[in-house]
């Protein structure tokens, strides 16, 4: 693992309004670049109550601008919700003010329900355009020939593109570009391993990158006693089946016993998606994340975890920069 990196989707708790979780998005940021982070990811959901980064774009010029020399992208921008001269626009205009550090994540899902991909798209193509609108993408970011159509800012800015996945097509769109792949393991960990092996076997070296890259993510929640870090963790646990049973919302205070506010068969859904994963203190989380990294080899990994306390928040990424610092090698 050569470096570690953290997603954050802006959580609105319980209690708290989408104005205190951005700023709580930025504190994080803040503290997460003191601690040694390498990238800060943000996500695009639209239509959640309890997710505050739906302009994700717009996030990202917040964070950075309040810091200074960490990455901070996209985790990323579900691009059939977009035109991609839009989404050129937007990336070269983060970064036009910010040089040097602007990453663009691309998912292929509409991050949403069909109701609000409808509203978002209008017209909806029953055609699966992605792999197209990511080379017109990648197109109007580069230093290429000028095309017809400009975007400005955005042209020469060759904001690097990585492909977002969560099965083996992305693992293949990637290779076949020769892109980095991030896999979204922290929510869906069934195809981890293949998608790598797929990647790593197919890519094809391109001009921006010579040799695969792939990116790994993991759910942290990190404290000072294991008991502490369960409780923590149920708030997550709550938000996932509330959303598995169609009733999403904001971020829930955490509990006890979790097992005795979700049903059985779906709290060991629940359980099962979020695996990939360290809970408890940090001797706990260094022993389950090098069993990780040995496992499956990434070039980086991207922790994530949602928590209600802003505060306990932020103390659980700094304990896992400090357990992370010491496995990259």
């Amino acid at each position: 693992m050569q470096h570690f990196s953290l997603l954050d989707l802006s959580p609105v708790p319980e209690g708290a309004t989408a104005t205190e979780a951005l700023a709580n998005t930025a504190d994080l940021a803040v503290a997460a670049e003191a601690a040694g982070y390498h990238r800060f990811w943000l996500a695009e959901h639209h239509n959640m109550p309890g997710i505050a980064s739906a302009a994700t774009a717009v996030v990202i010029g917040h964070v950075a601008s309040v810091t200074r020399t960490m990455r901070i992208g996209a985790g990323g921008i579900m691009l059939p919700n977009h035109a991609p001269l839009m989404v050129a626009e937007q990336f070269g205009t983060l970064a036009t003010l910010h040089p040097g550090r602007i990453d663009l994540g691309l998912g292929r899902a509409p991050g949403t329900d069909g109701a609000t991909a409808r509203a978002l798209r209008r017209n909806m193509s029953p055609e699966d355009t992605f792999p197209q609108d990511v080379q017109e993408l990648i197109g109007y970011l580069g230093s290429g020939p000028a095309g017809a159509v400009r975007a400005i800012p955005g042209e020469g800015t060759e904001v690097p593109v990585w492909i977002l996945g969560s099965s083996l097509y992305g693992a293949q769109l990637a290779a076949y570009f020769g892109l980095p792949y991030a896999f979204a393991s922290h929510f869906a960990p069934d195809m981890l391993g293949q998608a790598i092996e797929v990647y790593r076997a197919q890519f094809r070296p391109s001009e921006t990158l010579a040799a695969p890259h792939v990116m790994m993510a993991a759910g942290v929640c990190l404290a000072d006693t294991a008991e502490e870090a369960e409780t923590l963790r149920s708030s997550q646990y709550l938000a996932f089946a509330n959303l598995r049973t169609g009733r999403p919302g904001k971020l829930p205070h955490p509990v006890a016993d979790v097992a005795a506010h979700i049903p059985a068969p779906v709290l060991a859904q629940v359980k099962h998606a979020l695996s990939v994963s360290a809970t408890g203190t940090p001797e706990m989380a260094r022993a389950r994340l090098t069993e990780l990294l040995e496992r499956y080899r990434p070039d980086e990994m991207m922790v994530t975890g949602m928590i209600h306390d802003p505060a306990a928040r932020v103390r659980s990424f700094e304990l896992a920069a400090e357990v992370l610092g010491g496995l990259r090698g």
